[in-house]
Parts: structure tokens; C-alpha cells; sequence
């Protein structure tokens, strides 16, 4: 049985190789062709033929050798098809006075960050760490929510695409909506005020949610829904890096005199939820926004601890951001219900409030943008809040106001950045100044010099209480 199977076998492959055979030539043709394929041309005089080169030496002769797309060297991220970015950075800031509740230093990072993206079928993720270390702390143990320790996670979720007209993410992530530029009225999501008091970058002010965003998208309208089941605070100032007011000593305190909170951490108990509808008309878009939550800094105070509280907070608003004059223009208003003291009569909860926001940014000259803004707040039930406010306890003023100036200015391409930019409050007398300059040295060196000026003629009014945190700050960034 197997000879006659190697038969068969044997007869197949010559079958197959004759079928695959190119059919002859006539004799005629084919003798034509034998011919042409051996005729020669005539044959060179004596003495004009051509000597042999010399062969040259192994190697160097050959053709190189094409690497296959196989061969080519790819890195560990190329190879598992995951996005990377980050970059390396030191900071270092100096008090431009002395604060005898802090240290003379503000600042003395060194951070790398590293960025993860992985495309998948059914979803993306993304994953963004900081690694940190800051002698000026004295604890660097890890907490996700402050943000201290070595470890600062920034990013961690999934963002999913379940139908063609809505995105869903999942995880932590940095939220932000509004028209401000850095004031906020219906961004009631995380901000890291000691990130950007002592020259951090820009992007720092915004802290992470763990969070769930839907967003969905129609010809009618846009609507965000945002729904955090554990409650996120602002990564406030407590004096572990700036000093400020506090009204029990009736001064300024700082690092031995920490902030405690008694902050809700309830799972779908302690929960916010944020909504945004929004639409373009002609060149104008408008918003309106909801949140239900708590204040996201502590406000109020609990009688029987004295620990600083987080009061239940509501808040309904709008916007309008358009096209005028050459520039573009907002309004934004929110007014905050206060929903642990509607009638303005407990002097540990905050009143409610009206919050307003007037903006307008235009192009100067080439290279050269400015901003102006004009923001208050005015205090509900303020008669209330007298009658009921405790002997020698500071006293809020009915409206605040704050006037904003911004100015922006590039030079050589665009690598050179200089920028200005200005709080000041003429109800508190008091006031913020922030110049920067950047230089883009290369495509991955980026260095920026800065300060933080505080001024105000009281040390109980919102940035009369940083006078001693006035700060300059340096930092070199590498970015891979």
C-alpha cells in the first residue's frame, strides 16, 4: 500500500510538472532563438582586449542586504501599540520675603510624567502618572485626592464609543466647561490652588475627578452629563505649603496650624452630578449648566468639632460666548444655592450667591493678545447674615468684585512666550500678579521663568492673606 501511494505520488508531481511546462517552439523559432542567445559580437583586435579587473575584497562588493519591515528595531510601546508621551522637569521657587509659618523655599520639584494610550476594538485607554519628589513637603506619603506624596495619578480611564452619536468615559479624569479665563463660576470641578500659587504650571490647576462622563450629541443640542459617585473636593490651601487667614486666631497661621476637614467620602451617598446643555446659533454659543454637590473648598465650620465642613451646595447657570468688535466675548452667571442654609441666618454655612462674569479678548497686534474680565459676587440674605453673625467674628462685604487683565505676547516663531497677567479687587483693595516668560530652546528643552505676587491692605481679605507667599519660580522641561 505505501509503494503504490509513493507511485501514485511520484506520478502526480510529474503530471503537475508537465502541465506547468511551457509548450515548445517550432523548430523555426525555436532555432531563431537558440541563436540570438548565443550570437556574439566581433571579436576585439589583439591587444584591445579589456584585462580583468581585479575581484575586490570579500564584502565589499556585495549588495546590502534589505531589511524585511520584520527586521526593523521598533520599542517596547511600538510593539504593544500603546501611545507614549511625558516628559522631565525640575521647578524651583523662592519666597521673595520672609513667612514665619512656612519655609523660605516655595517650591523644589523634580517630576517626570509618563502618558499611556492603548487603542483597543471596543475602547481607548488612558493612563497619565506623575512621579514627584519635593523636599518642602514633610510627608510624602500617597493621597490620590490631595495630590502629596510621590505619586500623583492624573489620568486613569476608558473611553468607550457605544453609538455613533454619544462618547462615555470612565475613570479619572480632568474635566472643565465655562468661558472664564482662570475664574470659574460653573466649572465646579477640582482646582489645585497650592499647584498654582507656587508656579506650577498652568495645567496643574486643574486636579482629577473619578468620574463618569456621557456625552451626547444631536442637531438640536449637546448634553454633558457628569456623574462623580464620591465626592471630590479642590485641593485647597490648608498651610502645608502657603500660610492664610484663619478667623479663630484672627491672623495668618500656616504649617503648624493644618486645615481638618470633615469631608464627605460616602459612596453614591456623598455623590455630585454635573450637566451641561450646549449649541451653537449662528456664531454665538450657549450654554446652560447644572450641579449638585457640596462647596468644593471648605466653607463652613461645625459647631461642636470646629472642623471645617463642606456644605451642600446647588448651583443653576448660563453662558453666551460670540463674535464682537474683532473678538470674542462671554458672559457667564451662576447663582449658588447655599441648600445647608437657604435663609442666610447660620453664620458657620455660606449665604447663597449670585456670581457674574464679563469677558473680552481681542488680538492687539501681531503676536500680541490681551484680555479683560469683570467678575462679582453678591451675597443673598445679607441682612440675615448680619443679624445672626457672632460678635469679633470678620465680616464679609455684600459684593465683591474682580477685574481680571490679561496679556500675551510671541516672538522668535513662537518659541518665545511672554505673559502677564493680573487680579485685582477693588472692593478688597487687594490683588494677584502672575508674569511668565517661556523659551522653547529645542522641539524637547522648554524653560520658564515666573512669579506669584500677592498685595492687599488687609490680611483677611482672599489675596491680602498670601502677602508672605510672594514667590519666583524656574523650571526646565524635557519632553519625550
Amino acid at each position: 500500500m505505501m509503494r503504490a501511494c509513493l507511485t501514485l505520488l511520484a506520478l502526480l508531481v510529474l503530471y503537475t510538472h508537465t502541465a506547468l511546462a511551457e509548450p515548445p517552439l517550432p523548430d523555426g523559432l525555436q532555432r531563431e532563438t537558440k541563436k540570438e542567445t548565443k550570437k556574439e559580437g566581433p571579436k576585439l583586435p589583439s591587444g584591445l582586449v579589456p584585462a580583468q579587473e581585479p575581484s575586490l575584497p570579500t564584502g565589499i562588493g556585495e549588495q546590502p542586504k534589505k531589511m524585511e519591515p520584520n527586521n526593523v528595531p521598533e520599542n517596547w510601546a511600538d510593539q504593544l501599540g500603546i501611545g507614549f508621551r511625558g516628559f522631565s522637569e525640575i521647578r524651583a521657587g523662592l519666597r521673595l520675603q520672609r513667612d514665619r509659618h512656612e519655609k523660605q523655599a516655595s517650591i523644589g520639584e523634580s517630576r517626570l510624567q509618563l502618558s499611556f494610550e492603548k487603542q483597543m476594538p471596543f475602547a481607548t485607554a488612558t493612563v497619565t502618572t506623575d512621579l514627584l519628589f519635593d523636599p518642602v513637603l514633610d510627608s510624602h506619603k500617597i493621597d490620590l485626592e490631595s495630590g502629596n506624596g510621590w505619586l500623583d495619578l492624573r489620568e486613569a480611564h476608558l473611553l468607550f464609543r457605544p453609538t455613533d452619536f454619544s462618547d462615555l468615559k470612565i475613570g479619572r479624569q480632568v474635566l472643565t466647561w465655562g468661558t472664564g479665563d482662570l475664574l470659574f463660576i460653573n466649572d465646579l470641578f477640582p482646582k489645585d490652588w497650592n499647584a498654582f500659587f507656587i508656579g506650577r504650571d498652568e495645567e496643574y490647576l486643574k486636579a482629577p475627578s473619578d468620574a463618569l462622563k456621557l456625552a451626547l450629541f444631536s442637531d438640536i443640542a449637546n448634553l454633558d452629563i457628569i456623574y462623580t459617585p464620591r465626592f471630590d473636593s479642590d485641593r485647597f490651601i490648608d498651610g502645608k505649603r502657603l500660610s492664610y487667614f484663619n478667623p479663630a486666631f484672627g491672623d495668618t497661621v500656616g504649617r503648624a496650624n493644618i486645615v481638618t476637614t470633615d469631608q464627605p467620602d460616602g459612596w453614591f451617598s456623598d455623590d455630585e452630578i454635573a450637566l451641561r446643555l450646549y449649541r451653537n446659533i449662528g456664531a454665538a454659543e450657549v450654554a446652560l449648566y447644572l450641579y449638585d454637590g457640596f462647596w468644593k473648598s471648605p466653607a463652613g465650620q461645625d459647631a461642636v468639632t470646629g472642623l471645617a465642613t463642606f456644605p451642600r451646595l446647588r448651583t443653576y447657570g448660563a453662558s453666551l460666548r460670540r463674535p464682537l468688535f474683532g473678538g470674542i466675548a462671554n458672559i457667564e452667571l451662576g447663582y449658588y444655592d447655599s441648600r445647608d442654609d437657604r435663609t442666610g441666618s447660620n453664620p458657620l454655612i455660606p449665604n447663597s450667591e449670585l456670581r457674574l462674569l464679563v469677558g473680552f479678548e481681542k488680538e492687539l497686534a501681531s503676536e500680541l493678545t490681551g484680555s479683560v474680565q469683570f467678575y462679582q459676587e453678591r451675597l443673598a440674605d445679607y441682612t440675615a447674615y448680619i443679624t445672626n453673625l457672632p460678635q469679633g467674628m470678620f465680616t464679609r462685604d455684600k459684593v465683591r468684585s474682580v477685574l481680571t487683565a490679561r496679556l500675551t505676547k510671541l516672538a522668535m516663531n513662537q518659541n518665545l512666550i511672554w505673559s502677564f497677567f493680573l487680579y485685582y479687587s477693588p472692593s478688597d483693595q487687594d490683588g494677584y500678579l502672575r508674569p511668565k516668560v517661556s523659551y522653547k530652546m529645542t522641539d524637547n528643552w522648554t524653560t520658564e521663568m515666573g512669579a506669584n505676587i500677592f498685595f492687599g491692605a488687609e490680611n483677611y481679605t482672599f489675596f491680602g492673606q498670601f502677602k508672605d507667599n510672594s514667590n519666583m519660580f524656574f523650571s526646565l522641561r524635557r519632553s519625550f
